[in-house]
């Protein structure tokens, strides 16, 4: 016995549908992601989180994980190994009401910092990770007023540079007196003269560290601020990179004592500056830090009035050339020695006239532009709100900068900056239900790790698996992270086949037994399904889309006819079944020099005897994201036996 199952969608009037797409991108278009897919593994929380904050040491297997009233020490390599900390909101004897989110974990010399909200009253506690075999403990709890802030919506930012903590958070429960201070540590505590900012948000701070001049390493602050300029054509905020000297020790008891005396600021633009049209708004930074420090390079997240978003790239090579030779604006006098801004060994025996300047002039006139200077690196309409970069050696010994971007919708954005334009690897659906809270990237172990308010998700960047059907469709990925080899499509190792600038798949006749995979008329070979159609009847064709880069046609009898797209298929619709619409049906696809039949099916007539007909109403189960179509009477499914 055989059994056949049609799906035929019965319509008033013409047979005509139009398909309105509004999560998925547009086929046979490159500025969209190549490749789309789901992850939905991940460590789930009982509780939906408001707030998420993550440690992860690459030197360690173990991540800790901060949220309400708790911290999770997870194991990368084992989800079920896992330990909670209890913490609590606490007075200074006893409990009382309120929740502890916890918004900060770092490594502060000998044990990890944890800091909260602790019901409005910031606390800090440490955290002893297990050694000999002892069990965690989380030990002394002191005052975290200046490193955690009053309750999570308020801005914060925290970094460790060696035995020093540096914060930028409010010291007053109404949100006040927000600004960037060494708050713990060796040095002693400097803070901001209170001029310096207006309602800044701050987003990043990084230390660049120069091996060879230790007195000059700097740490530098990226933060958005309000513009003093109220004039209607203004825009009201303004994107800034500061910085400071690592060995800064504030002025002497008489001027800026405890307060910051290398401090300047620059306006950080990002745009199109002939037309003097900019994304202002700061959303996020990534650093990525190189062993000689001038070509260290800055990743910054920008959006607009306008809904785009916009990354730029800035090196601190260009970034220094600023500081070190801009005027100030508003001081006309000459410019004093040492130079305002000066890393010097004893900032308190700094003279009055250079700290005169630091303290009443800080804003640099020249901006910092990006190292393209007349346009973004990479514009978009998705709203990205979180950015990491990574560095992978590729198989032609070549470095590449792959950014991975993150939506408000959940998703993961993955773009290799290579060539003249970006180019959007693919996109992963990490969670429906939140949007991304935190990001970590783990280079060595090529892992991201996303916390979101219902789960933390660990993300395999190599993910070459997605690309393994043949040596033509990994070197179109052009991932840097993926190459051909004899094992099919496999991490990155030198000798593999690939071609990541221009995704040519010339690279692949190299080889004569990748020459016989890849030609067969450049079309694979792929089993036909045969279904056996009544006349007079509706029906579809579907073919699944492993590529939004690709342009997908039906061919039948020598016609071809374009594909109608439906989230991850392309369809063929035939209105009724007439005599014309049997025999072979062909779905192809093309992309750059490769073609590939996707999908065949044989359609044969049937002549209905006794069929058994049930209808079922429609349903987005049945045909999911229709935008509008006419008016729809039901979808018949006839199952017939023979």
């Amino acid at each position: 016995m055989r059994r056949f199952a049609f799906i035929y969608i019965c319509l008033a009037g013409d047979f005509y549908i139009a398909f309105g797409l509004t999560d998925a991108p547009t086929l046979g278009r490159t500025d969209t992601p190549r490749l789309v897919s789901k992850d939905s593994g991940g460590f789930e929380f009982q509780v939906h989180q408001n707030h998420t904050v993550i440690f992860y040491d690459d030197s360690s297997e173990e991540m800790y994980v901060g949220g309400t009233d708790f911290v999770i020490k997870l194991d990368v390599n084992d989800s079920n190994n896992i330990k909670k900390f209890p913490l609590k909101t606490i007075g200074h004897q006893q409990y009382q009401e309120g929740e502890n989110v916890i918004t900060v974990i770092e490594k502060f010399q000998d044990s990890l910092l944890v800091c909260g909200t602790n019901g409005r009253k910031p606390q800090c506690w440490k955290l002893f990770s297990s050694v000999n075999n002892q069990t965690d403990e989380i030990t002394e709890s002191y005052d975290g007023t200046g490193i955690s802030p009053f309750t999570y919506t308020q801005n914060s930012i925290s970094i460790v540079v060696e035995e020093d903590l540096y914060a930028a958070t409010p010291l007053n429960s109404d949100g006040s007196s927000l600004q960037f201070r060494r708050k713990a540590g060796i040095t002693g505590d400097v803070w901001m003269h209170h001029k310096w900012v207006s309602e800044p948000t701050f987003i990043s701070a990084s230390w660049v560290k120069r091996k060879e001049d230790r007195e000059n390493e700097k740490i530098y602050v990226f933060f958005r601020e309000k513009n003093s300029d109220h004039s209607p054509e203004a825009d009201p905020w303004i994107s800034r990179v500061a910085r400071v000297c690592k060995v800064d020790e504030g002025g002497p008891k008489r001027f800026l004592q405890n307060i910051w005396t290398s401090f300047l600021k620059a306006r950080l633009v990002c745009g199109f500056p002939h037309e003097s049209l900019y994304f202002n708004h700061l959303q996020d930074v990534y650093v990525v830090h190189d062993d000689h420090w001038l070509n260290t390079t800055v990743y910054a997240l920008f959006t607009s009035s306008w809904n785009s978003t916009a990354v730029c790239i800035y090196s601190v090579e260009m970034i220094e050339e600023i500081f070190e030779n801009s005027a100030f604006k508003g001081f006309n006098k000459e410019i004093p020695k040492p130079r305002p801004g000066t890393c010097v060994k004893n900032s308190k025996s700094l003279p009055l006239s250079t700290l005169s300047v630091v303290r009443d002039y800080p804003e640099l006139t020249s901006w910092v532009h990006s190292t393209r200077y007349t346009a973004p690196f990479y514009i978009s309409s998705n709203n990205y709100i979180k950015i990491a970069v990574d560095r992978v050696q590729a198989a032609d010994k070549q470095m590449y900068n792959i950014l991975l971007l993150a939506t408000d919708s959940g998703k993961i954005h993955k773009i290799v900056e290579a060539g003249p334009k970006p180019f959007i690897i693919s996109e992963t659906q990490l969670s429906s239900n939140s949007t991304v809270q935190t990001m970590k990237l783990d280079s060595k172990k090529k892992t991201l790790v996303v916390g979101f308010s219902d789960k933390i998700s660990i993300v395999d960047l190599q993910r070459c698996q997605d690309y393994n059907n043949s040596c033509a469709e990994c070197v179109l990925a052009q991932d840097p992270y993926c190459a051909w080899t004899k094992f099919g499509c496999t991490p990155t190792v030198l000798g593999g086949i690939q071609n990541v600038m221009d995704g040519q798949i010339s690279v692949c006749s190299t080889s004569e037994e990748e020459h016989r995979q890849v030609s067969r008329t450049k079309r694979e070979t792929t089993l036909r399904t045969v279904h056996s159609v009544a006349l007079g009847v509706p029906f579809y064709l579907s073919c699944p889309i492993d590529s939004y880069h690709a342009a997908y046609t039906w061919e039948h009898d020598g016609q071809s006819s374009p594909c109608l797209q439906m989230q991850s298929n392309c369809l063929h619709l035939i209105p009724a079944m007439s005599n014309e619409n049997y025999g072979n049906y062909e779905c192809i696809s093309k992309e750059k020099d490769y073609t590939k039949v996707v999908t065949q099916y044989q359609l044969k007539q049937y002549q209905l005897t006794k069929p058994m007909i049930r209808t079922i109403n429609y349903s987005s189960a049945v045909i999911p994201q229709i935008g509008w179509l006419t008016p729809l009477l039901a979808v018949v499914v006839l199952e017939v036996f023979s």
